[in-house]
């Protein structure tokens, strides 16, 4: 990445190098969270019947 063209913080992190990491990192923790409690509730349903 041209270090001109990027956005850095106080710290000297560059903001599109993180953003660009995070997209390629997969899931975040609320997306787990919530897909597990989806098969949670997906499988006391069938459980019922």
């Amino acid at each position: 990445m041209n270090r001109q063209n990027s956005k850095l913080t106080p710290a000297n992190t560059n903001i599109e190098e993180v953003k660009r990491l995070n997209a390629l990192s997969g899931l975040s923790y609320n997306e787990v969270f919530e897909l597990l409690g989806k098969q949670f509730l997906n499988a006391q349903k069938q459980n019922k019947h």
